[in-house]
């Protein structure tokens, strides 16, 4: 062997010693959401081939699934692991399968225990318009313009979490009881990581309550102002939020960081999928204060649900899961340069006239292909993007 060949033959092995691995927890869950996930983790894989890095994949059981096969939701075994990982992907749980009322487990206590266990208090829904689908979203293409919202939403607090919850036998016949429960501490810390995005972004917040009925929300608008003190080059407005409901579908390009609290987050942030065209295009991240060796550990998952009606039948749009693991590759491991890789590829797809059956108008195939685009189920959808992470064509 020359010097030269040797030397290279070192390069190549210390390169190799130095391509990080991330631990990623995969959580299938129920409905679509093992097909989902199975695209994003081969977008994950093209990316790391191409991007330089590893995955040391686990998977977990838990939502429905978990019910049906060891009595819970979730088992502290599998809580336990997911928070030894770098970061999780998750799928969706829950369907009608599991909806009695009566039922004293559902899958979504999963989720909860997910986000209270592993302190994931805050949810980064990220909301934009592709122009290629701006044409066929439910909205005139005007109003579309311009659309590029935050909605940071608490998600450890609130009416989810507060006790007591239960339905009781009165005298008078059965009553149930809820309790919306906010701290202080609670408030602050999502509220300044709000602002903290704001000032990366077009530097407004909206803070959305019910401060007109609610005790809880007039505490969110004093400690919200309370925090705007330390960010003043912040502009900050609250609304109401059934105003700030009507303003999505009629102004949306008016809005740039929405910060708000568990309920009224998850309802908006739903709403919000009529801008991009479907629930199957949003990713989201929850995120908390631990960090591991990569960076800041989170949870991320698309923000549609288990779609059972479509389960098994290669419908499901993928695209969610995808740029949630893009959001993952940014937040959790500070891969900016794989997380664009993964976004530009999803862009070049759908300019490419790639439609998963959601993103047609009308749901009518056949009038779509008639007009040049390409109407494809789930595994050619992911394909297509793959690809075009494999070869770097999204970079173009």
């Amino acid at each position: 062997m020359t010097d030269a060949s040797a030397g290279a033959t070192t390069a190549t092995g210390l390169a190799a010693q130095a391509m990080p691995t991330y631990r990623i927890a995969t959580i299938p869950g129920d409905g679509v959401g093992p097909e989902v996930v199975a695209a994003a983790t081969a977008a994950l894989e093209a990316t790391g081939a191409r991007s330089g890095f590893d995955v040391a994949w686990s998977e977990h059981v838990i939502g429905g699934i978990a019910i049906d096969t060891y009595g819970v939701p979730i088992r502290d075994e599998d809580l336990a692991a997911c928070g030894e990982t770098d970061a999780i992907l998750l799928g969706a749980v829950g369907g009608p399968r599991w909806s009695d009322p009566n039922a004293p487990v559902r899958p979504e206590q999963a989720l909860f225990a997910l986000r209270g266990g592993l302190g994931l208090y805050a949810n980064l829904r990220p909301v934009g318009v592709h122009p290629a689908l701006a044409a066929s979203a439910p909205l005139r293409p005007d109003l579309l313009e311009g659309v590029d919202l935050l909605i940071v939403r608490e998600l450890t607090g609130g009416i989810y979490f507060g006790r007591p919850s239960e339905e009781r036998q009165t005298p008078g016949g059965r009553v149930a009881v809820d309790t919306l429960w906010y701290s202080e501490a609670e408030i602050r810390r999502v509220v300044r990581l709000a602002f903290e995005l704001a000032r990366g972004r077009r530097r407004r917040v909206t803070q959305v309550d019910k401060a007109n009925v609610l005790a809880s929300s007039r505490l969110w608008r004093k400690v919200t102002e309370e925090v705007h003190a330390e960010f003043d080059d912040v502009e900050l407005e609250h609304r109401l939020v059934d105003a700030t409901a009507m303003l999505l579908v009629t102004r949306p390009a008016a809005f740039d960081v929405i910060v708000t609290e568990n309920l009224f987050g998850d309802i908006l942030s739903d709403e919000a999928s009529v801008l991009a065209g479907s629930l199957g295009m949003l990713p989201s991240a929850s995120i908390g204060t631990r960090r591991t060796e990569h960076g800041l550990f989170g949870l991320y998952e698309p923000i549609h649900g288990s779609a059972p009606d479509i389960a098994g039948r290669g419908l499901a749009n993928p695209i969610g899961t995808i740029l949630s693991a893009a959001m993952m590759l940014r937040w959790s491991f500070g891969r900016e340069d794989a997380a664009t890789a993964v976004e530009a590829a999803v862009t070049r797809a759908l300019d490419d006239g790639y439609r998963t059956l959601d993103l047609v108008p009308g749901g009518d195939a056949a009038a779509a292909e008639a007009a040049g685009l390409r109407v494809v189920g789930t595994t050619n959808m992911a394909s297509a993007i793959v690809d075009r992470i494999s070869d770097g064509e999204g970079d173009r």
